[in-house]
């Protein structure tokens, strides 16, 4: 791709009363969303906004990515088709502010049938394996859907219920999104029969579109100015992009383009490659970490840390410093059942591999990463604990 003779698109200036708008601080209700979407499908154009998500930018000002019907009966159509999930029924056990809640809704009434819905979805109501069990009964005979973040799944792994375990491996497939999960996490589902499919996506692609690696019908990848490696900025396109950014010119255009043969592209904040069609995230863009003037990886370290038998899950961050430039930190939750081992066992470990410069200087074990309203980490939250947790070492 020229990407010398993409053009900017131009940001949507209005939508039509009949979208749905969600957002954190928003009321959202699933049976009108599910009866709006039934609507925008029916229409006579797909080109109408149908669903607006409200999510807050990394500068504090919210960002409203814009959808049409035709991108999310695109999205709906084509996980259907992955999947073979066609008329199925799913369960909503994520919150309708975050896309991949929203888009549950969307694709029942791209299917036809209306979804169970967990106690869960609301902030206030956590998700437990009493409350997926209940769901689950709710649910009709044939083809189900689920879609979680890799820490629901944990909990309802970590239940050792048999009877929760019967109803995961009864799912056509299990989404499983939000956040990266860990080679751990899908071992275990692939041992115990679980069909998890992992996705990759965002608001500005209507959710997933590259599943188990592989981008869905009708969606486009291109690594831009690749490395020696083959990894360079990930661009997505096809017909699930959004139409951009409500009345915001600037972020518009500085992520959403159309090439000469008017296919509409995507440019993503990630890194990656794509092998045979296989794409491989990397991290983000800004992933790389420079501390004492030598370039660590914040990926390659959190797959390290993971692969210790004794770390179930690890989120790793840069922390100012004064003499480092960058300091690497981490927080991890411990295996269940593993005992945990020195500090020291962790750093040594990621050390061995990735040389002494990629171990992190701060450790911070806890039971469970706090979490944002989605269900996904709070990587602000973590971050300032570990900025924390660093500063009191300092001290010392």
């Amino acid at each position: 791709m020229d990407f010398s003779t993409l053009t900017p698109t131009p940001a949507p200036r209005a939508v039509p009363s009949t979208a749905v708008v969600v957002g954190e601080n928003l009321p959202a209700d699933a049976d009108a969303m599910y009866d709006a979407f039934t609507r925008a499908f029916a229409a006579d154009t797909l080109d109408e906004p149908a669903l607006v998500v409200t999510t807050s930018g990394s500068t504090g000002k919210p960002k409203q990515t814009v959808l049409t019907a035709g991108a999310l009966q695109a999205s709906a159509q084509a996980t259907a088709d992955a999947t073979s999930s066609q008329g199925a029924q799913w369960m909503l056990a994520l919150p309708l502010h975050y896309v991949a809640g929203a888009q549950v809704v969307a694709r029942s009434a791209f299917a036809g049938v209306r979804p169970v819905i967990t106690r869960s979805i609301t902030r206030h109501t956590p998700f437990t394996p009493e409350d997926f069990l209940a769901a689950a009964q709710r649910m009709h005979p044939g083809a189900r859907m689920l879609s979680l973040v890799p820490a629901q799944l944990h909990t309802l792994l970590d239940s050792h219920n048999e009877q929760v375990l019967s109803e995961l491996q009864s799912f056509t497939a299990l989404l499983l999104g939000g956040a990266p999960a860990s080679a751990c996490l899908l071992k275990q589902c692939k041992d115990l029969n679980v069909n998890v499919v992992t996705t990759y996506g965002s608001a500005e692609t209507a959710g997933g579109c590259v599943y188990n690696s592989r981008p869905l019908t009708g969606v486009r990848i291109h690594i831009q100015e690749p490395d020696e490696h083959g990894t360079g900025r990930v661009w997505l396109g096809g017909d699930t992009l959004a139409s951009g950014y409500l009345n915001d010119a600037e972020k518009t255009s500085a992520s959403f383009f159309q090439d000469t043969h008017d296919n509409r592209w995507y440019r993503t904040d990630d890194r990656g490659s794509l092998t045979n069609g296989v794409l491989t995230i990397e991290g983000r863009a800004d992933d790389v970490l420079i501390t004492g003037g030598i370039k660590v990886s914040a990926r390659k370290i959190t797959e390290r840390l993971e692969e210790h038998a004794a770390i179930r899950e690890a989120i790793v961050a840069g922390i100012p410093h004064p003499k480092w430039g960058q300091m690497v930190a981490a927080m991890v939750t411990l295996t269940p059942g593993a005992s945990a081992p020195q500090i020291q066992e962790f750093t040594d470990f990621v050390a061995s591999a990735l040389g002494k410069p990629a171990a992190p200087k701060v450790i911070k074990v806890c039971e469970r990463f706090p979490v944002a309203s989605t269900g996904k980490p709070d990587r602000r939250a973590i971050h300032q604990m570990l900025a924390q947790a660093a500063a009191a070492k300092d001290q010392l």
